[in-house]
């Protein structure tokens, strides 16, 4: 028999690692150029030299009046104020006031020039002892508005409300379509009115609602430019839909060519990033921690030349109105400042040509404070592949920053700016860019101050070691015992599920993530995209970009795991942000806050319905072989649905059974694979309709049913028990329905993972997606990872002796790294080593 299968599996990780040397001990340091720093998928580049051309010429500018009209007058000591935006540096960070004049008390107006072709990003602000932003009408602060600059004009908003009061007006919607010019339906595309911000399916279907009564400037901005940006004026009146059908013109893509000369004092070796305010340029379109909303791991990295400048080829879209500017960090930490202190935001309106800019780097520093050297010794038992990142904490913890290594363990990063803002601050440092979970045991936890540091005038050089990373404790590989295992049918599904837990900076980590579910010798990755419900009353379902995956980006998932010949499936899974405490969020707090009258029904299968077909679309556009609908939310939406009590009628209309096999009809009207129902087996008793599981390719059965009663339950016992559910309360389902069953365990490495049910201290369960990331740590369980092993080598026994089962899938997977916490992910815990050895022989590959 086979064991200690982990150093096996990793030898097809991509060892991101290589070594460096350092000069002398000081900060004089020699790095070269790392194959890890490369242009992240969706940018893409060559690095060929190309000769220097001229700096472009000064732009055309045109003079634009922007003029606001308020909902009431302002207080008396008060003034107005219009804020253009930067969203490569961060909304909150680099922004520029212009104080607006009256025309009357409630219409003030200021005409700035702007360069033309600009896309201007911009709010409102009402000043006194500080500054008051605007909100919507669902008092949801105001993330920008957007204006097309084409010629000299005028544009005339409507605010609604501030963020320190509440609204009280009517209110209207503006809904349609956007479409390329030939007609098809484009998604990622977003739209804007009012300062209501959303991102087209793919249908190219969008919904502002709540706009205060009156004319608004629509746009519609493609996230990477390549169509051309579309604006016209729409009139919204109180208590109706106006509908808007939008179409857009393609932008040619040329070639446009960065070269740049950066400052003597940079670090050789050291990753230079052009980051900007396109998709590609590493913008997520996010509210993303500290005010940022560009990530360095979604930036592409030039590459030096041979006579020290850098340089990268980028094919962007002929019109689009980029900001960019150099960074050896983010938009913010260590990038490039003019040299008088203030941020370089640079603007190129991309021409129609293939175009070499030739640029310099006046300064990566902001100030008279000298740059801080931070080194780091980490433990040796730092899984292979895994980035070290620093974080740090001027006001609260900002986005990590990928560090650069220097061999034998040991990391360095030199912070160049911006120390000019700064007194003191915290710093950290984590794997794969995942602070917060797989943090340095010393600074654990969003709660942490972090290690300090003060600015000074002199050099400074920092040397910290990392003793213990957190929930990175058990180096020893699963005890596997050896039994004969039966091979099935070509069909039979090995597989693992994603969690739908999504950050901007899991781009980085996904590539490896898929590479380490195939070394388990699984033969099915299983991928959960999310929408949010942002609003139970009215009701909100669309993506919220920083919370749920991008069109594109769940695109390229599918085809990096099909490029690794496993078969996928998207599993569409809402998440739930319609209220701000960390303990609600979940489905039973939405359905219980919703009204459920017939009219909420109604709209909530037309938006459930956009969410499941824009997943079809996208299976099918991406290859992906299978989609899963369903869920173990979806209770109350089901024929005779109750809440999570179990007892109080949902409301559910009477005829939601046939609403669903519509549903399901138009799913397969757009997608052609197999399609599956996901169905919760939380007890014995399964409610959903026959009727409607035959109508499916097959059941997803998501198993968290108690296995023992038993604090310290035996494989054997959990082993007969999965065997008599399986007789007892599957086959049946199996027999009757005609379908295959695919086995997906969910079970959480703590104490009394097997019961079933964790309470939560309210007579109810604990949500097994609240016992990880990006949830803190619930001290009331205890970890117990060889329990989870344990469980699920129970189930593979079981299965293995029933040749009806159609697969088993592992549930919750953590993608970016090993956390051996208490989650239900398997990544890196001893159950990965049960699943090396099953997965293979139950697909016969291995005798």
């Amino acid at each position: 028999m086979r064991s200690g299968s982990r150093s096996k599996y990793r030898l097809s990780l991509i060892v991101l690692l290589v070594i460096l040397l350092t000069s002398s001990a000081g900060c004089q340091l020699s790095l070269f150029q790392l194959p890890a720093f490369s242009t992240p998928s969706g940018a893409p580049a060559t690095a060929s030299p190309i000769p220097a051309g001229p700096t472009p010429t000064p732009m055309p500018m045109a003079q634009v009046v922007f003029v606001a009209s308020l909902p009431e007058p302002l207080a008396p000591g008060e003034n107005l104020a219009l804020a253009i935006l930067d969203e490569v540096t961060g909304l909150a960070l680099n922004s520029v006031f212009y104080p607006m004049q009256p025309r009357d008390p409630q219409t003030y107006a200021v005409a700035l020039p702007l360069p033309l072709h600009s896309v201007v990003k911009y709010r409102y602000v009402r000043r006194t002892n500080a500054q008051i932003q605007e909100d919507s009408s669902a008092d949801v602060a105001i993330r920008y508005r957007l204006y097309h600059v084409t010629a000299p004009g005028e544009t005339r908003d409507i605010i609604a409300s501030w963020i320190d009061k509440t609204y009280t007006g009517k209110s209207g919607n503006i809904e349609g379509e956007v479409y390329a010019e030939n007609g098809t339906p484009l998604p990622n595309i977003l739209v804007t009115a009012g300062g209501l911000q959303t991102v087209t399916d793919s249908a190219g279907r969008y919904a502002l609602k709540g706009l205060p009564p009156g004319t608004h400037t629509l746009v519609a901005y493609a996230l990477d430019g390549t169509y051309q940006t579309f604006q016209q004026g729409a009139n919204v009146v109180e208590g109706l839909t106006t509908p808007g059908k939008l179409f857009l013109k393609p932008a040619a893509l040329v070639n446009i060519t960065f070269n740049v000369s950066v400052p003597e004092n940079t670090v050789p070796g050291a990753p230079v990033r052009l980051g900007g305010n396109l998709f590609q340029l590493g913008n997520t379109f996010a509210d993303l921690r500290g005010g940022l909303s560009a990530v360095a791991d979604r930036m592409p990295i030039l590459t030096a030349l041979p006579d020290g400048r850098y340089t990268i080829t980028l094919r962007l879209p002929a019109g689009a109105d980029v900001r960019y500017k150099y960074t050896l960090g983010d938009g913010f930490w260590n990038a490039e400042h003019k040299s008088n202190g203030e941020f370089q935001v640079r603007q190129l309106i991309v021409p129609e040509t293939d175009t070499v800019l030739t640029d310099v780097v006046e300064t990566w520093q902001a100030g008279a404070s000298s740059p801080i050297l931070f080194e780091v010794d980490i433990p040796p038992n730092t899984p292979v592949g895994d980035l070290i990142y620093i974080q740090f904490n001027p006001y609260g913890w900002t986005e990590p920053l990928p560090m650069w290594p220097v061999g034998s363990n040991r990391w360095i990063y030199k912070l160049y700016s911006p120390l000019s803002i700064l007194g003191s601050f915290g710093y950290r440092y984590c794997r794969a860019g995942q602070c917060g979970s797989a943090d340095d045991s010393a600074t654990a936890g969003d709660a942490s101050r972090g290690r300090e540091v003060a600015t000074s005038l002199a050099p400074q050089d920092l040397k910290d070691t990392v003793t213990r990373w957190m929930w990175l404790e058990n180096s020893q590989p699963g005890s596997l015992v050896g039994v004969a295992v039966t091979p099935r049918q070509p069909a039979f599904v090995a597989g693992v599920e994603f969690q739908p837990t999504l950050h901007p900076n899991w781009v980085t980590s996904i590539p490896l993530a898929i590479q380490n579910v195939q070394a388990l010798g699984a033969n099915w990755i299983i991928f959960t995209p999310t929408w949010s419900f942002a609003s139970a009353d009215p009701l909100t379902l669309a993506p919220l970009p920083g919370r749920d995956s991008f069109w594109n980006d769940t695109y390229r998932m599918v085809n990096q795991a099909r490029a690794l010949n496993l078969s996928v499936a998207l599993f569409p899974t809402p998440r739930f942000a319609h209220c701000p405490q960390l303990t609600c969020g979940q489905s039973e707090d939405f359905f219980a806050a919703a009204p459920r009258s017939a009219d909420w029904w109604q709209a909530w299968f037309e938006h459930y319905r956009a969410f499941l077909l824009n997943y079809a679309d996208l299976a099918t556009q991406s290859g992906a072989q299978a989609l899963i609908l369903g869920g173990d939310w979806l209770a109350p939406a089901l024929p005779g649905g109750t809440l999570a009590d179990g007892i109080t009628p949902s409301g559910v209309p009477q005829d939601a059974e046939a609403r669903w096999k519509a549903l399901i009809a138009e799913v397969r009207s757009h997608f052609h694979g197999t399609v599956l129902w996901a169905l919760p087996y939380e007890q014995e008793t399964l409610t959903t309709p026959l009727d409607l599981l035959k109508s499916v390719d097959g059941i997803y059965l998501l198993w968290s049913i108690k296995l023992s009663d038993s604090s310290a339950p035996t494989k054997a016992e959990m082993k007969e028990e999965a065997g008599r559910l399986l007789d007892t309360g599957i086959s049946p389902l199996a027999s009757v329905t005609g379908k295959p069953v695919i086995v997906v365990i969910t079970y959480p490495s703590v104490d009394g993972a097997a019961r079933g049910c964790l309470p939560d201290g309210q007579g109810g369960c604990l949500d097994w997606r609240t016992l990880g990331p990006p949830y803190p740590d619930n001290p009331s369980l205890k970890l117990n990872l060889g329990l989870q092993a344990d469980i699920y080598e129970a189930i593979l026994t079981a299965i293995n002796e029933r040749q009806w089962v159609g697969g088993v899938v592992s549930r919750g997977y953590y993608p970016p790294t090993i956390l051996q916490d208490k989650s239900v992910s398997v990544h890196g815990k001893p159950t990965a080593d049960i699943l090396w050895y099953w997965f293979p022989r139950l697909l016969g590959k291995v005798k």
